[in-house]
């Protein structure tokens, strides 16, 4: 296959090729919301289920709904081979205050922060009713937030407030403080820009 998209390509068919040679027993070890009929693997993001098969990859979305995104593909294969169970204490953090996080802020806050702020705080009814669509657990705290599973027992929470003639749209995104163990920084930059593309879809 011919490689058009480096940014997005490259690295999927990078980990897609690692991934033929994990061990199914290692991961089903490892993560206990996934798995293996000997064939494929079982996960769920966000509510949705798919079937990853295995040696060669190959995803399936079981609600028949629309295929992922390669970056969200590659953040699964990810998942699959690097993340582990980690209990939540069910303390939030932000990005910012998890490993690594001073250092990728500032990219961290244009792909995520700012893109939430402008996405949602410029539309709040629209990012209620699409929060709701997929199973966002309403909050009290901002103009409008919500709480997510994002993936096995990984939480995330998206607070909005909306502009005004003094100030600009602004947004928060919380992690469950087992991000800070399960996941790497960049991955987590990546589930920020899963959870906001998902919402924003659905509007």
């Amino acid at each position: 296959m011919e490689i058009e998209n480096h940014k997005e390509e490259v690295p999927f068919a990078h980990y897609a090729g690692l991934f033929r040679d994990i061990d199914p027993k290692d991961v089903i070890a490892r993560l206990s919301d996934v798995s293996w009929d000997g064939e494929k693997f079982t996960v769920k993001l966000l509510g949705r289920a798919f079937a990853i098969a295995h040696p060669e990859y190959a995803i399936t979305p079981l609600d028949g709904g629309r295929v992922l995104p390669l970056p969200t593909q590659t953040f699964l294969l990810r998942y699959l081979m690097e993340s582990k169970d980690v209990p939540w204490a069910g303390d939030w953090k932000t990005f910012r205050e998890m490993p690594w996080g001073e250092m990728y802020i500032k990219p961290y806050t244009g792909r995520v922060l700012t893109r939430a702020a402008f996405t949602f705080g410029t539309r709040i009814d629209a990012f209620r009713r699409a929060a709701e669509k997929i199973g966002g657990i309403r909050l009290t705290h901002g103009d409008a937030g919500y709480q997510f599973n994002l993936v096995g027992s990984y939480q995330m929470q998206i607070l909005a407030w909306e502009g005004d003639d003094e100030f600009p749209p602004n947004a928060q995104v919380l992690y469950s403080d087992n991000f800070a163990e399960g996941f790497a920084a960049e991955d987590r930059v990546v589930a920020g820009d899963i959870l906001i593309s998902t919402i924003k879809a659905e509007m």
